[in-house]
């Protein structure tokens, strides 16, 4: 089963609260979802993930997954969720992005891509079709559309040209998709992926393209092409030309995006989920976010700091470890310093998103955004 709820909007912007439900569990909108490349988010506990972060959904990459450990290793584990252990949602990405950073060795056509490894040079293919079955083995709840993303300084011949490829690419994927039966017993639903590039005309045809295909299998809409390149009041723009034309009953999924300003501005226009390597990325490199502002562990201020690394931070590191600790930790290059900053990173992306449904139910989660958005990216 999956099922999409809105129980609150925000009466003075597009924001939204609902539930979505999944035979893994329930997902409380906003959600921020942490990523899990490889079939771990990279220096967390499950455990963790569960009890401190409060995380309620993870994904997966399709594109790693299907090199390593490959969909033999896969099936015979009985799916993602058993072989990592995680009885929660997952979503899988299509491998598109990673095929997108891949420009040097690949090549698009009509019939798919062709790409070779970065691991180690070898072969491979994906289509329509066997990107839906490279998904239904690794058994995610939620699955995308194979897509191009298309560079956000493309010119309009070539976002033309791109969204094109992508439009054939749906239609191959959904119908295939619809021909078959998740492998392990679950409810399985595909997003397809809202392309354009910064083209609001392109947008809407995408939209209006994904909606001829609509159907109970389509469980949301996934808007991606953005944060690659554009300018981040263009991103903006293109949710605001792309989400009111989204079906409302349907959840809208901002993919790959962002700081918690981006968050926090695209669910005012609308969008329900997110994901992002940015917390557990830039928690490895000591920057904190934090409700007053940006914090750069490495920075000698805080060496002398004895005081909790965040007193408003929501996870058990913010009082257990101090300022100071925190920063040896990074000096000393340790490795339990990216391990304790990713903790607190997803944490606080967690209560960002937690927050921000509790001040859309309270009806007054524009006027708080507003006040947010200029603080949580100063630094400290």
């Amino acid at each position: 089963m999956f099922k999409f709820v809105r129980t609150a909007t925000d009466p003075s912007s597009a924001a939204r609260a609902g539930v979505i439900s999944t035979d893994h569990g329930d997902i409380q909108t906003p959600i921020f979802m942490p990523v899990g490349t490889v079939g771990s988010v990279k220096g967390v506990y499950h455990r963790d993930l569960v009890e401190d972060i409060g995380a309620q959904i993870i994904l997966g990459n399709t594109y790693h997954l299907y090199l390593r450990p490959g969909l033999d290793t896969l099936f015979k584990a009985g799916g993602l969720h058993k072989f990592e252990h995680w009885d929660k949602p997952i979503l899988t990405d299509s491998g598109g992005f990673q095929i997108f950073s891949l420009a040097p060795i690949r090549k698009l056509t009509e019939d798919g891509c062709r790409f070779s490894s970065h691991i180690d040079g070898s072969k491979h293919v994906f289509t329509p079709e066997n990107n839906v079955e490279t998904q239904r083995k690794i058994g995610a709840d939620i699955v995308m559309a194979l897509d191009e993303c298309c560079p956000g300084d493309a010119d309009f011949r070539y976002a033309q040209k791109s969204l094109k490829l992508t439009q054939g690419w749906l239609e191959r994927f959904a119908r295939h998709f619809d021909r078959t039966e998740p492998l392990y017993g679950y409810t399985q639903v595909m997003f397809p992926i809202i392309q354009g590039c910064v083209y609001p005309e392109l947008r809407k045809q995408s939209v209006e393209h994904a909606l001829t295909l609509d159907n109970a299998n389509r469980g949301g809409y996934a808007v991606g092409g953005l944060a690659v390149g554009e300018p981040t009041e263009t991103m903006y723009e293109m949710l605001e030309c792309t989400c009111p034309i989204l079906p409302q009953v349907k959840p809208r999924y901002l993919m790959g995006v962002g700081t918690p300003a981006n968050i926090l501005e695209a669910i005012s226009r609308g969008i329900d989920m997110f994901d992002c390597v940015m917390p557990t990325r830039n928690g490895r490199n000591g920057m904190l976010f934090t409700w007053d502002g940006i914090m750069n562990m490495r920075n000698a201020k805080w060496a002398d700091d004895f005081s909790p690394i965040d007193p408003k931070g929501t996870s058990f590191v913010e009082s257990y470890y101090s300022r100071a600790y925190l920063h040896h930790l990074f000096i000393a290059k340790e490795m339990f310093a990216a391990m304790v900053a990713s903790e607190h990173n997803l944490a606080f992306y967690l209560d960002l998103v937690r927050c921000a449904r509790e001040h859309i139910i309270a009806g007054d989660f524009l006027s708080w955004k507003n006040a947010m958005v200029n603080k949580l990216m100063q630094r400290l």
